[in-house]
């Protein structure tokens, strides 16, 4: 399912007009993305959690040349499913 598939099963169940609903899923989306830039968690109740971790630098291959490659570390975000999902 994509955003706007989501978007219209929401405007269907809850009646509130599509653009009130972008809106909202906008600050929804840069409200996480705030949280989880500070370093900090984002819990979805019923989901899961969504965690900033950092990922190790660590050596890689080239699949084609089998040639050693390092990769850089990296920040990511991680979700913990929630035992009830």
């Amino acid at each position: 399912m994509n955003k706007d598939a989501l978007l219209s099963v929401v405007k269907e169940k809850t009646g509130v007009p599509k653009t009130e609903l972008e809106t909202l899923w906008a600050a929804f989306q840069a409200t996480i993305a705030e949280e989880l830039k500070a370093g900090g968690e984002f819990t979805i109740a019923g989901v899961g959690k969504l965690k900033a971790i950092t990922r190790a630098a660590r050596t890689g291959r080239n699949p084609q040349t089998g040639e050693a490659i390092e990769i850089p570390a990296k920040r990511s975000v991680k979700l913990v499913v929630s035992s009830k999902f």
